[in-house]
């Protein structure tokens, strides 16, 4: 019965319970720390390789060739992890390099690529730069973990390739993408600028004469049509002037008198008529003429005037559909323009990134085997091993004196049945029970070397071959 209240230290109380089950602790002592040595020195050694990968950048200065592949570095290898780390890539890489056999046949392949996931590692090495204070990465390390060094060393290396070739396709394709995206704007900027062009062509040739860049010379055709209108209408006058004269002159008296003194002067002279008479007939006809063609040519200017009148009335707003056009194909052969240079600058940048002048990955330091295992530490599992087993067979102690309801000291009983106790009979054994107690003895040594043979082999059953518990206790170990 396990009354202790009131009795002694607690050092005094673990002695007596050390004095009557030293033989349980030892026995759960020995069983649990052999659990823990034997699942210790069973575990499979993991090994690490790593490989460095430098980042080197452009070998052509970008004030020469300005790159097209934009975006950060640390989201082109985010970009480029989750590419390799895809299901195809390592189920590819697992069947091609035979890794994971064991758990292959256990598993489902989900769990296999996510396993592999778990033991690649990626660590960049990054630098403070002086101008800005930022950090930039100048290289990052490849780790892969495994149970075989040669073949953790080849996984590693693979990697660090896959990471050099899919940096090199990447920048590739972001070049090609970006020259072809370019080609395409600038084609469709081209059919604008020939659009345009075209409408200011067909502008051109619908308002001849009206444009605004026409305006001085229709001022100044207009002004020489008025003044030859003015001396048309001088000429006109002029030529009803001397038909008035030659009408004044055509009357019947004064033709009469005409007549009369050609005849004398005929008659004085002894001549012949020469046929003057019918010149005034043609003198006579010769103003109607001139009037006739004057009137013409006036209407002739005036329709040539109202022509160029209309055309300077209709300049101003010409001169503002012109704008628009002109405006709109500025624009658009500006635009055309710029896409042109951002082409050739893209091409240049396909041009550097097909011939590996940009930014690069070049793996600095293979992965190699490594001589030492990452894991299990087996000296700090073995010291947590006994540290466990103590606190286990400490345990087993207090749960069996809690457990045993029997009396071993006077006090005990006393402190129970609050009677005096008389006396104390010790007692005494007989030959045959001593016989008996010996086979005892001999049975409990014979079962308690079996157990730790069973728990030996148990735990060499479970921790053998067994990477999963490698790593789940080796958990938190870089």
């Amino acid at each position: 019965m396990s009354h202790y209240v009131g009795r002694g230290t607690v050092l005094e109380l673990g002695l007596e319970m050390w004095s009557r089950r030293r033989w349980l602790v030892l026995v759960v002592f020995a069983m649990t720390l052999a659990s823990a040595v034997g699942i210790a020195t069973s575990l499979p050694n993991i090994y690490r390789s790593t490989a460095t990968v430098l980042v080197e950048r452009h070998q052509v200065p970008e004030a020469f060739v300005r790159s097209s592949v934009t975006g950060e570095l640390e989201t082109r290898l985010q970009t480029i992890s989750q590419g390799i780390m895809s299901r195809g890539k390592l189920d590819d890489l697992i069947t091609r390099l035979g890794l994971y056999p064991d758990l292959r046949d256990r598993v489902p392949a989900e769990a296999v690529v996510e396993q592999m996931r778990r033991d690649i590692k990626l660590e960049l090495r990054e630098v403070a730069q002086q101008m800005t204070g930022r950090s930039a990465t100048v290289s990052f390390n490849l780790s892969y973990r495994g149970r075989d060094p040669e073949t953790v060393a080849k996984v590693a290396n693979t990697l660090a390739t896959l990471y050099v070739e899919e940096n090199s396709k990447v920048r590739e394709q972001q070049a090609s993408q970006a020259a072809q995206f370019l080609r395409i704007q600038l084609a469709e900027a081209k059919n604008r600028v020939d659009a345009q062009e075209a409408g200011v062509r067909d502008f051109r040739a619908r308002h001849t004469g009206e444009l605004p860049q026409q305006m001085g010379v229709n001022l100044a055709t207009l002004e020489r049509l008025q003044a030859q209108l003015h001396l048309n209408s001088a000429n006109q006058l002029r030529a009803r002037d001397q038909r008035m004269r030659q009408q004044a002159e055509s009357y019947p008296e004064v033709v009469r008198v005409k007549a009369e003194i050609a005849a004398l002067e005929r008659e004085l002279a002894g001549a012949k008529p020469d046929g003057n008479s019918a010149a005034d007939a043609a003198a006579l006809d010769e103003p109607d003429a001139e009037i006739k063609a004057l009137k013409a040519e006036e209407q002739r200017l005036r329709r040539d005037i109202n022509a160029y009148q209309r055309r300077v009335e209709s300049s101003p707003q010409r001169e503002q559909e012109f704008q628009e056009l002109s405006r709109g194909f500025v624009t658009a052969k500006e635009t055309y323009d710029s896409l042109l240079k951002r082409y050739e600058d893209a091409q240049l940048s396909e041009n550097l990134e097909q011939s590996r002048q940009g930014e690069q990955f070049r793996i600095l330091d293979s992965a190699i085997p490594a001589k030492q295992p990452l894991a299990p530490n087996r000296i700090r599992l073995i010291l947590v091993g006994v540290l466990l087993s103590m606190g286990t067979a400490a345990a087993a102690m207090v749960v069996a004196e809690r457990l045993d309801t029997s009396f071993h000291t006077f006090d005990e009983l006393r402190s129970f049945a609050r009677v005096p106790v008389l006396a104390s009979i010790p007692h005494v054994a007989s030959a045959a029970e001593t016989a008996r107690l010996a086979r005892r003895r001999w049975l409990a040594t014979v079962s308690i070397a079996l157990g730790l043979a069973l728990v030996v082999l148990a735990a060499h059953h479970v921790a053998h071959e067994n990477e999963q518990l490698v790593r789940i206790l080796s958990r938190g170990v870089s």
